[in-house]
């Protein structure tokens, strides 16, 4: 890990940026907050990257925490692979175990938003050993997105429409290309946020590779595992893309402590309710350190 972060320091702790080599990739990592505190891992989603957490690590420091914000693979330049086969939730989640072995932890507390959320989910059922606690933001565990899908309301169905409209073949990039900051900004993100995601998106490659998260899917069936280290599910009731069912039959995925904390918040909850999921994220890691 090398190659120091010029910008200022956050909340009087140094901000580090650091590269984590992994299966013959480099990944850009932002590691901040002091060096001796409990280690939080954050995964960001789509179509964001690690900067989404810079409203919330602050908080995460002055509470004494390390963080480990990742560009997840296809976000970073130097993990942009070709082809939908590299991106299976498997592969995924072995990049976060390569992180946390880059800094030399046993076990980590994770922290994920949207697809950052649903590998949160799944390094905590296939690792357990590695994750002390995890806190997902929006994202329901993937078994009860899986039973909300089969509800006989069509409820998630509709809400996830999207997801199988992103596993066509060039037709998404086509249309998202020109117009994905203008949709982020219709859809609730802040100005800067969505200007900053969607000119990341427009290097080469790169929402080709974020599209491909998508496309794996039908190659990952079989990989979610009930959870059974300390959790906490941080939804928004105005999610228009995750809904209530899913969101409380989370409950029956997780074996050991658990909490659903409901907020009056839509999707966006890393740059929209930084401190809300700030203190949600602490109380869980506190809880088992």
């Amino acid at each position: 890990m090398a190659n120091d972060d010029p910008r200022p320091s956050t909340m009087g702790h140094e901000h580090r940026l650091t590269q984590v080599e992994h299966a013959g990739m480099t990944f850009d990592v932002i590691d901040s907050g002091p060096l001796d505190g409990p280690i939080v891992v954050l995964l960001h989603g789509f179509p964001t990257d690690g900067s989404s957490w810079d409203r919330i690590s602050p908080l995460l420091h002055a509470a004494g925490l390390r963080t480990l914000a990742p560009d997840q693979r296809g976000y970073s330049p130097g993990a942009r692979p070709r082809g939908r086969a590299a991106y299976r939730l498997g592969e995924l989640a072995d990049d976060v175990v390569a992180l946390a072995d880059a800094v030399g932890a046993d076990a980590v507390h994770v922290v994920g938003h949207d697809w950052g959320g649903g590998i949160a989910w799944l390094v905590a059922g296939r690792h357990p050993d590695r994750v002390a606690s995890v806190t997902v933001l929006s994202t329901p565990h993937p078994i009860a997105m899986n039973e909300a899908l089969r509800s006989r309301d069509f409820d998630q169905v509709r809400r996830s429409w999207y997801m199988a409209a992103f596993q066509l073949p060039e037709v998404p990039e086509r249309f998202l290309g020109p117009r994905l900051g203008a949709l982020l900004r219709r859809g609730g993100l802040p100005e800067a946020d969505a200007t900053r995601y969607a000119a990341r998106l427009a290097e080469r490659g790169a929402l080709t590779a974020a599209m491909n998260w998508y496309r794996a899917i039908p190659l990952s069936s079989g990989v979610a595992h009930r959870c059974r280290v300390p959790a906490t599910l941080v939804w928004g009731r105005r999610d228009p893309f995750l809904g209530p069912l899913a969101a409380r039959l989370t409950a029956h995925a997780v074996v050991g402590p658990y909490e659903l904390i409901e907020l009056e918040e839509g999707h966006w909850l890393p740059e929209r309710a930084p401190q809300l999921c700030a203190q949600a994220i602490v109380a869980r890691v506190v809880s088992v350190d």
